[in-house]
């Protein structure tokens, strides 16, 4: 399990999420990707992104007033 904090790119860190999904863990490792949310909508675009990869989203919780985290399961090779 790796855990990545993504806030210092406010609402251009999707391209990067993926990256490190799929090249900085393994097939079947969890990783917690920490962003900062403005108006909600990069909570459920991340969800989709995570789901058209083909990666598994676990859980996306309200970190605090302004941060989000998402937890994913990198699948497939």
């Amino acid at each position: 399990m790796k855990r990545y904090d993504l806030r210092h790119l406010k609402d251009n860190f999707y391209d990067r999420m993926l990256e490190l999904l799929e090249k900085d863990l393994n097939p079947e490792e969890v990783g917690i990707f920490l962003f900062e949310i403005g108006d909600f909508s990069s909570v459920q675009k991340s969800a989709d992104i995570i789901k058209e990869a083909r990666h598994e989203l676990m859980n996306s919780l309200k970190f605090n007033e302004v941060d989000w985290t998402i937890v994913v399961k990198r699948r497939g090779n």
